[in-house]
């Protein structure tokens, strides 16, 4: 369900117009929350407050409404190489570390290439 902005969002960029965006702001003095459509480019500090009128605006994080044109899904490329990691990461995880230590038999047990063991050895 669409509500009455995003639907005139919707239409305008339809029809190829492009329209200022709708910003969320909380008043420092008043702290009254408020919307105001402006350019991209005004700043929230010279936005003033319809309640006080003061310019001591803070820029709130809100949604907003966005088309998609053409068959390119927004994040695909970004999933298939989270992906691609996990099966690299799962194929390293197989490998040997570098750094992998040799399986040296125990110092006290005795091998028979040693010439000072063995049956006929002195003690």
């Amino acid at each position: 369900m669409r509500d009455s902005v995003t639907e005139r969002i919707c239409q305008e960029s339809e029809k190829g117009n492009s329209i200022m965006p709708v910003y969320e702001y909380r008043c420092g003095q008043c702290s009254k929350a408020f919307e105001a459509t402006q350019s991209v480019h005004a700043r929230p500090e010279d936005t003033e407050c319809p309640f006080c009128q003061a310019q001591d605006a803070t820029r709130l994080l809100s949604s907003f409404a966005s088309t998609v044109k053409g068959d390119h899904k927004p994040g695909f490329a970004e999933m298939k190489a989270g992906s691609m990691l996990n099966e690299r990461m799962d194929r390293f995880a197989k490998l040997p570390p570098l750094n992998a230590k040799r399986n040296v038999p125990q110092p006290n047990a005795a091998s028979p290439s040693d010439p000072g063991s063995g049956p006929g050895a002195d003690s």
